[in-house]
């Protein structure tokens, strides 16, 4: 009897409840039970799992390492999925491995070269990746030097942090003075350059050293985003282009795409799964981004016939899944929201002192809406509102 495989995933992307849902639906029908943490209660994460946990907040890498290390040996974790503290957890493999956890997660040498973008840029254009002109910023004077070489150029200019992940961080400069105009709609990604340099040179006034930005050329779309699935033995078994192009999604097996990305996985040794970002520079593509974790888009790759969460926990196992070709490319489709269960969880900390009354009236039979409105009333003694009135007040 082949038994049953526990696998963890800490702090992640809301999307990976689909990571959750495919290993379930794996094509051995090999039982799979699921463990998640997060910090937020409400994560559809830990709905999805089998078991799921609170993670202690304010804990330094290497205190999460032990947390982590604990988790493991307690939960009989057989394959580890780290997002948070990834770079910490992976330079204690042997740690990991001692207590029989399998890292689903680069060496902590390639987990290195891209937490920055710089470095990481340095590095694939040594190998013959092409990237984007691109500027090192940490003052105003940097960043109206690099803005002014881009546009005379005539480029647009956009800077994101050195080091980050999932877009946070990225805006576009504009010379468009601020107005009304830029109040109406939606919130969008463009700053004016005036605003960013004042509060650049209000935190160099206080001494704050902390900005640290890329700044490039706006790059063009399509953008592709290859999903690579390698072996410890550094060789590819996987690597499968989503196209984005506005609201229009698509898969490509196309080598301009696949050729750097392969580059990439196999030269820099991104065992497991990782996910490489590139965009349009003029007429040819060039890396926009490398990511050393799975995306929150991999499960799109179903569509595909592909199931490369469970591929890459079977390569964690040390059980080869060999190369992993899509029998067929899905059609192009789009990407929309839907609902996801949450936990019934109450933390202690949402419990206080004054919401009690307010709590405890609810479940007994003198738990009607005026009950519930004396009781508010009862802990907000500076309030002019009789019970009746806010009763009437309490939204149905």
């Amino acid at each position: 009897m082949v038994s049953r495989v526990r696998v963890w995933l800490n702090r992640t992307y809301a999307e990976n409840v689909f990571f959750t849902d495919q290993l379930r639906r794996n094509p051995s029908d090999r039982a799979v039970e699921i463990h998640a943490t997060h910090g937020d209660a409400d994560s559809p994460v830990l709905a999805a799992a089998d078991t799921a946990e609170l993670e202690p907040e304010g804990l330094s890498p290497a205190a999460y390492v032990e947390y982590a290390l604990a988790q493991c040996r307690r939960r009989g974790i057989d394959v580890f999925v780290p997002r948070l503290h990834q770079a910490a957890v992976v330079a204690h493999r042997a740690d990991f491995e001692a207590v029989g956890t399998a890292l689903l997660a680069p060496p902590p040498e390639a987990v290195a070269v891209f937490h920055d973008k710089v470095i990481a840029y340095e590095a694939v254009q040594a190998i013959g990746v092409p990237v984007p002109p691109w500027f090192r910023v940490r003052s105003a004077d940097e960043l109206v030097a690099a803005v002014e070489e881009l546009e005379e150029a005539g480029h647009r200019a956009c800077f994101k942090p050195a080091s980050g992940a999932g877009g946070v961080g990225f805006r576009v400069i504009t010379r468009t003075p601020f107005s009304l105009a830029h109040l109406t709609g939606f919130p969008s990604p463009y700053v004016q350059l005036d605003l960013v340099v004042e509060a650049l040179r209000q935190a160099e006034e206080q001494g704050d050293d902390q900005v640290d930005w890329l700044v490039m050329p706006r790059l063009e779309q399509p953008e592709v985003s290859v999903d690579c699935l390698t072996g410890p033995d550094n060789i590819l078994r996987m690597a499968v282009g989503r196209t984005k192009n506005g609201r229009r999604r698509g898969f490509t097996l196309h080598e301009q795409w696949l050729e750097p990305a392969r580059l990439i996985a196999e030269g820099f040794g991104l065992h497991y799964l990782s996910n490489i970002q590139f965009r349009m520079f003029g007429d040819r593509p060039v890396l926009m981004d490398v990511n050393t974790r799975p995306a929150g888009g991999l499960h799109q790759l179903a569509l595909c016939g592909v199931n490369a969460p469970w591929a890459a926990v079977q390569l964690a196992l040390g059980e080869d899944p060999g190369e992993i070709v899509p029998p067929f490319l899905g059609q192009d489709y789009t990407v929309v929201s839907g609902p996801r269960p949450l936990r019934a969880v109450t933390l202690p900390h949402q419990r206080s002192e004054e919401a009690e009354p307010l709590l405890s009236a609810l479940p007994t039979p003198a738990g009607s809406i005026e009950a519930v409105a004396a009781a508010a009333v009862a802990v907000t003694p500076a309030t002019a509102m009789t019970p009746a009135d806010a009763a009437q007040a309490l939204p149905l």
